[in-house]
């Protein structure tokens, strides 16, 4: 499975779970550490831990592997890391804090209907 049907099924697990502003930036030019970042939060920390199970399991469903997981303890910001495809799940102040979307401004932001 290529990297755009991953991003769907992503895109798809998160939506379902009712996560809030799914973005998805494509990273391939400006760095090295992966293709795309896939980023969303929730409410509080158990949506954020929903949503997270939710990306496991559909993605585990298409047989994708997870390479490294952190933060689900803590439910503030969890980090899902499919090699290619980079998922950050954070509770709404804590992706507010870091504002990924600024710092990776260089990435080019994916319109779900591009998928």
């Amino acid at each position: 499975m290529d990297s755009k049907e991953l991003l769907k099924i992503i895109y798809n697990a998160l939506d379902d779970k009712k996560a809030h502003d799914i973005r998805i930036i494509d990273i391939h030019e400006v760095s090295t550490m992966g293709d795309y970042f896939v980023v969303a939060d929730g409410s509080n920390r158990n949506q954020v831990q929903a949503l997270c199970d939710s990306v496991e399991e559909s993605m585990h469903k298409a047989k994708a592997k997870l390479k490294n997981r952190e933060g689900y303890a803590n439910g503030g910001w969890i980090l899902l890391d499919y090699y290619d495809i980079i998922v950050h799940i954070f509770v709404e102040e804590e992706r507010s804090f870091y504002d990924l979307e600024h710092v990776w401004r260089d990435g080019i932001i994916i319109s779900s209907g591009d998928l």
